[in-house]
């Protein structure tokens, strides 16, 4: 039993490592999940500066990826409406609308050169072999920006979840240059679609926003949503007006859905019926308005991280410097193995070291003959000349020799040592080369958005450069404060109380949101949420809404009878507080309740059973002259004697006789 204990545990750990790290969680270092940077990294290896069948792209991508190509399409299509990352060509759905993109056979991509720039470094980025080992795939791409922030991401794990909302790349770029000049910074999320966000409680990525949809309100009889709340389609939103509108939550006439490239849809408005009227019910009975919680968990160092929007840009900021560190020093290895080459190769032509190898028999003979020909000129050698550079020069062939220009070869040399010495420069002052690096993207970014859009495909839209989402102070709205109380709660003479009673009396007009406090005739009281119809036994004393305010400033007086001594009690107290559905009693157990009442002040007459030479048959007292006692106390005494009934003094008007609710 253990063994299986243990058997089911390691597999369980395994694949809940497996959905974190390789499904559900992006990486922060490139910001991608598995599928996504597969996909990009197919894309850039198939790159040829022509546009690919994403059908096509999709095969190459299996290679890759073992879960499928419909997974690969939808992702494809996702990253696609990004639009910084692919190029894209045909229908790729529509953000407004909801609509699908078409199927992958009709629709085409490429690779977007500003991706490239800041995603693409293959140089310095470690691979290992793809699933199958035929391949080799990178581990993560080495991202210049957050792209975490800038295309956002939402995935559900085991036991974990993430959901980061996209942000405005110029506002990303813009706070990571003052990350790296170390000045003071704040940013929030920002989604193509536009609407109204709320950030009070956004918490820097892992609070929640509240998103509204954006009214146009100047003809008083129609309401036009021009944007959309953040994750909203219009589809989502006609649904939930529809929905709304039968359960007659909203007064609409009709609706209108003319979205298209940009939201329009148009509600009208029925007579009596004005704008202003039902803006706030639209906000709290459909998608107009919605709260969104976020979470920015992260993959970093193989662990799942809970990081902030801020700590992100920061780490970018700094990763930035390393990077551009790494192509720098890259750069210089690759240019001084240049020198080096371009150096032998003009020694070994102009001092005609290749003659001293025309009498040797052989290849050690060729080889020492060749190394010894460069001893004279060891001082102007990058480093000492290898097996390789022997090899290299060797293979020279005669033509290049005769006709090998010494001109050009200086030039090219004195090109590489201005390089180095550029490269040089450069190390000493990264942070300056990352914020030069920084603006060139905006720039490059900028004209891309110049293009147009129906004939280059890598045309960026201009829109992805300004802040569409508006950013307010708002509340949600609360249902419970804009539902009218229309709703009539009955009671009727078999002794039933709720919205569904046919008939009887009208008690109190409510909304399916109160809660009331009901005291049967036994006296006991309950508070619950109202009823469609519920039997309350012999009938009821007195019947509110469970409001705390309300009912604990109302003083109760309970007239009750001992059933054994006759003898009657009078206590008045307050309710200051319940349990929901939960029987309480106003008097002692086992106790008569004659009679219960709110007002404050009135008479009553206790009548007492007859007795010979007793002449005095009934009393009067006056409830206020009896102190106030707690819920739980007993009663005072009001006489030792017998008593038949009690008469209680009639109000003198309907407003003390429905003191909120007594019968």
């Amino acid at each position: 039993m253990a063994f299986v204990k243990n058997l089911f545990d390691k597999n369980f750990i395994e694949y809940a490592s497996y959905v974190i790290r390789d499904r559900a969680i992006p990486d922060l270092e490139d910001g991608l999940k598995p599928v996504q940077r597969r996909i990009m990294h197919t894309l850039f290896s198939i790159d040829d500066g022509r546009m690919h069948k994403v059908a096509s792209v999709v095969g190459d991508c299996m290679k890759f990826h073992p879960h499928g190509d419909a997974s690969i399409g939808a992702a494809l299509v996702v990253l696609a409406n990004k639009g910084i990352f692919i190029a894209r060509q045909g229908n790729f759905g529509n953000m407004y609308t909801g609509d699908e993109a078409s199927a992958t056979r009709y629709i085409e991509c490429a690779v977007h050169p500003v991706a490239k720039k800041f995603l693409y470094n293959p140089n310095i980025t470690e691979y290992i072999p793809s699933y199958d080992g035929r391949n080799k795939e990178p581990v993560v791409f080495r991202a210049k920006i957050p792209v975490v922030l800038i295309g956002g991401a939402e995935g559900i794990a085991v036991g974990m979840s993430t959901k980061i909302l996209p942000y405005n790349i110029r506002e990303v770029i813009d706070a990571e240059i003052k990350a790296l000049k170390g000045q003071p910074f704040e940013i929030f999320p920002d989604v193509a679609t536009g609407g109204l966000i709320d950030v009070s409680n956004y918490n820097d990525g892992n609070g929640k926003i509240v998103t509204r949809a954006k009214f146009d309100m100047s003809d008083e009889k129609r309401i036009v949503i021009t944007e959309l709340p953040v994750d909203t389609t219009s589809k989502d939103l006609l649904d939930s007006i529809d929905a709304a509108y039968k359960a007659g939550k909203i007064k609409i006439s009709s609706v209108e859905d003319f979205t298209t490239d940009r939201c329009n849809i148009e509600i009208k408005l029925p007579r009596g019926v004005y704008a202003k009227d039902v803006e706030k019910a639209l906000y709290a009975y459909t998608a107009c308005e919605k709260s969104i919680a976020c979470q920015m968990l992260v993959i970093k160092d193989n662990m799942p991280v809970a990081m902030t929007a801020t700590e992100i840009i920061k780490y970018y900021a700094k990763k930035l410097t390393a990077i551009i560190k790494d192509e720098l020093e890259f750069e210089r290895a690759d240019l001084t193995e240049e020198l080096h080459a371009r150096t032998l190769e003009r020694i070994f032509i102009e001092e005609r070291i290749y003659k001293s190898i025309e009498e040797m028999k052989t290849a050690q003979a060729v080889s020492k003959a060749v190394q010894d020909g460069f001893i004279p000129f060891k001082n102007e050698l990058v480093h000492d000349v290898t097996d390789d550079d022997i090899e290299r020069l060797l293979k020279i062939p005669i033509r290049r020799i005769s006709l090998f220009d010494i001109s050009k070869n200086k030039e090219q040399v004195a090109a590489i040592n201005a390089r180095l010495k550029e490269i040089a420069r450069r190390l000493r002052h990264l942070t300056e080369c990352a914020v030069e690096y920084l603006d060139g993207i905006l720039s490059e970014i900028k004209e891309f958005t110049l293009l147009d859009p129906k004939k280059d495909p890598r045309a960026i839209s201009a829109q992805l450069l300004e802040r569409q989402t508006e950013i307010k102070s708002f509340s949600a709205v609360n249902v419970k404060e804009i539902v009218k109380r229309e709703t009539p709660l009955r009671y009727d003479d078999k002794g039933y109380l709720g919205t569904g009673v046919n008939g009887g009396r009208e008690v109190l007009r409510v909304t399916p949101f109160d809660r009331i406090l009901l005291i049967r005739k036994s006296g006991i009281f309950t508070v619950c949420d109202v009823p469609d119809k519920l039997f309350v036994d012999t009938g009821v004393w007195y019947c509110n809404y469970a409001d705390k305010e309300i009912i604990s400033s109302i003083l109760f007086t309970v007239i009750y009878r001992d059933p054994g001594t006759k003898f009657c009690f009078i206590k008045r107290c307050r309710i200051s507080g319940w349990i929901m559905n939960r029987d309480y009693m106003m008097a002692p157990a086992g106790m008569e309740v004659l009679h219960i009442d709110t007002r404050a002040k009135f008479k009553f007459t206790l009548h007492y059973a007859a007795k010979p030479r007793i002449k005095i048959t009934s009393q009067e007292f006056k409830a206020q002259n009896f102190e106030e006692k707690g819920l739980k106390a007993n009663g005072i005494r009001l006489e030792a004697r017998e008593t038949e009934s009690v008469s209680v003094e009639k109000p003198s008007s309907e407003a003390e006789a429905f003191c909120g609710g007594t019968f």
